[in-house]
């Protein structure tokens, strides 16, 4: 009985490990950066077509590498990918749109 528990709060624990390090490819508007700190904050834009173009949720990220700031600017529009871990979205990858 016990290393059947032990065999599914391993496999619980490796799912929610999972789900967290999902990345997912996302667009927004830079709204502040934070060089000192390494943080953006992103304005979402809502997928789909209600609302299509209108703001979505303001997430403020950590990036993965420092020089990924200073190829944006606060109001430019962005292609992005983060991850969260424990709580933390990290920016995996970060791209000007043209």
């Amino acid at each position: 009985m016990g290393t059947t528990r032990f065999i599914f709060a391993g496999a619980a624990a490796l799912g929610l490990l999972a789900s967290s390090a999902f990345a997912e490819d996302m667009t927004g508007t830079i709204t502040r950066i934070d060089r000192l700190n390494g943080t953006i904050a992103i304005q979402q834009t809502q997928k789909g077509t209600v609302g299509a173009g209108s703001a979505g949720a303001l997430q403020e990220y950590k990036t993965k590498d420092a020089a990924m700031l200073d190829a944006v600017h606060a109001g430019d529009r962005v292609n992005y990918t983060a991850t969260e871990t424990n709580g933390t979205g990290t920016l995996t990858k970060l791209q000007k749109q043209k």
